[in-house]
């Protein structure tokens, strides 16, 4: 033990490595994947630290060349659930009694190695599995992913500092706890670093979790795992319940130990588990904690004045519409455009799209890969066929084309609506098909007003202007609209530490993933009042005669 008011590391965002060529990164990501490409792997339940296998298994296969099996997937099942339940709580308080410095130093472990060793590992494994770029991999398997690690280790710590005042006479105290049994982390597909957060940022405030991640995302996870043990996390603290979404949910949920959920997804997934919690309300040990961060319809929006920004403007509507094939929660989708600017924006947007590859990921000038699934690819698909038969309603201004002959490829798509609440314009999408509406300059504020009425979401969003006074009334109309707004950018790309991410309304409970703020979730005050000079009498001086 350390006799010490011990202080972690100031954390400081890490470093983007650009792998251009002729760099040393470039040249051991590509090593990296030609291995992990020629392996076949089996991914298991990990509950305890044991790698459990089991009867029921999935197939993980490379997104843009779906004949690529990457590896074997034994999927959980009621019983593996409930071992892990009991696993977790066995080592629960044995967990929590561990002193933050060394919680701390553990996590802070994993983001040297993540920085270092893992960081081609973690690049190509979400590169492969989940079809990234070396670009869009760097910046969330790795950077995010460090940024989390080590800024949430800061923010607890100053949470932790958080003490209330003490009078003369007494010592007062805020012992932060755990919450009471576990916490559910549910993972999505797009992002790494999400889903190793999910779990990671409870078990440093001193929960024990079991972790979902997506099964179209656990050929990285299973590396987040891998990573954490090596990095000398205890056994079961976070154990891994990889399958389909019920079978594994259900039981959880039924627990009378569910002491909070952690999730990135769907709104009806987040919806449909928030239902489940209130029914079974009076069976919890406690009220559980309900974290979600799920749909957005995001929007850039721009002013006549961006007119001499144009390049920038359309720069944010292609990288924000189509990068990671606009399956980031955070991905523009819908475009507000005003007719003055509009005839010089069409074909500058229409060049940069064209010029935009697609393809393998492993080949380091595409600029996209694939789609994550079939399944996406058929919902994408059926967008591009509304969009097909429109009539005046749609007019497809790039792209439009879909190949599954090799992988799930969906070419980057932007549709003219000339109607506001046409469904591309209202209904989250999750791939590379751009809405794009153009208004009468006139109409600036009314269609400011559309924009927050248009979606049910509230998560990014964008707005361009060179006039102050317009960017004003854009951040006063729009105020309600985004939990992470942008002026003059596109509504990608939160940094930890910088903007704090999440939004209300139908996106989530904005919680602020990336901030102290998220950790507060994870606690469970207790107020300590220590008197040092407690009374002898039981009468009260107004008592007096």
């Amino acid at each position: 033990m350390i006799n010490a008011n011990v202080r972690v590391p100031t954390p400081q965002n890490e470093p983007i490595l650009s792998h251009a060529p002729g760099t040393p990164e470039r040249a051991e990501l590509q090593a990296t994947l030609k291995r992990m490409a020629s392996e076949q792997i089996e991914i298991p339940i990990v509950i305890g630290g044991k790698r459990i296998k089991s009867n029921k298994t999935d197939t993980v296969r490379m997104p843009h060349k779906h004949s690529h099996v990457l590896a074997t997937l034994h999927e959980a099942d009621a019983s593996h659930v409930e071992q892990a339940i009991q696993t977790a709580l066995s080592v629960k308080d044995e967990w929590a009694r561990m002193p933050f410095a060394e919680r701390a130093a553990i996590f802070l472990r994993a983001a040297e190695l993540l920085a270092t060793r893992y960081r081609p590992i973690l690049n190509a494994s979400t590169m492969l599995g989940q079809s990234k770029t070396a670009h869009q991999a760097e910046i969330d398997a790795a950077c995010e992913a460090i940024d989390f690690l080590r800024y949430n280790v800061h923010f607890a710590q100053e949470l932790l500092s958080q003490q209330p005042v003490s009078p003369a006479q007494t010592w007062n105290m805020m012992d932060y706890r755990p919450l009471d049994g576990f916490v559910f982390a549910v993972a999505p597909f797009n992002f790494t670093s999400i889903a190793m957060n999910l779990a990671v940022t409870p078990a440093l405030m001193g929960n024990v979790v079991l972790f979902k991640p997506s099964n179209t995302a656990a050929y990285s996870n299973w590396y987040v795992m891998e990573l954490l043990r090596e990095a000398g996390l205890p056994d079961g603290v976070i154990n891994m319940l990889p399958g389909d979404g019920p079978t594994v949910g259900n039981p959880v949920l039924a627990s009378p130990h569910l002491g909070g959920i952690h999730f990135t997804g769907s709104t009806p997934t987040f919806q449909s588990m928030w239902r489940t919690v209130g029914e079974n309300i009076a069976r919890y040990k406690q009220y559980p904690r309900l974290v979600g961060e799920t749909g957005g319809k995001d929007f850039i929006f721009a002013h006549p004045s961006a007119a001499d920004d144009l390049d920038a403007l359309a720069t944010a509507i292609v990288r924000g519409g189509y990068e990671y094939q606009g399956q980031k929660c955070s991905a523009a989708s819908r475009i507000y455009v005003p007719e003055s600017i509009w005839p010089k924006l069409k074909p500058r947007l229409q060049e940069m799209i064209a010029e935009l590859r697609m393809g393998d990921i492993t080949d380091f000038r595409n600029f996209m890969g694939a789609v994550i699934d079939e399944k996406s690819f058929k919902r994408t698909s059926s967008y591009i066929e509304l969009a097909k038969n429109g009539g005046s309603e749609a007019t497809i201004l790039a792209g439009g084309e879909a190949d599954r002959s090799e992988g799930w490829f969906i070419k980057p798509t932007l549709v003219q609506l000339s109607n506001p609440r046409h469904r591309i314009m209202q209904e989250e999408i999750f791939a590379p098909v751009v809405g794009l509406y153009v208004y009468p300059d006139a109409k600036f504020e009314e269609t400011l007003r559309e924009c927050d009425a248009c979606a049910t979401y509230a998560l990014t969003g964008a707005v361009f202007a060179r006039d102050r006074k317009a960017i004003s009334t854009m951040m006063s109309e729009l105020r309600h609209t985004a939990g992470n707004f942008y002026i003059n950018d596109k509504p990608t790309g939160a940094v930890v530490g910088q903007q704090p991410f999440g939004g209300s309304r139908a996106s989530g409970t904005n919680d602020k993933a990336g901030s102290m703020l998220n950790l507060v979730r994870w606690t469970s005050p207790r107020t300590i009042k220590e008197n040092f000079v407690p009374p002898t009498r039981v009468p009260y001086p107004y008592m007096n005669p």
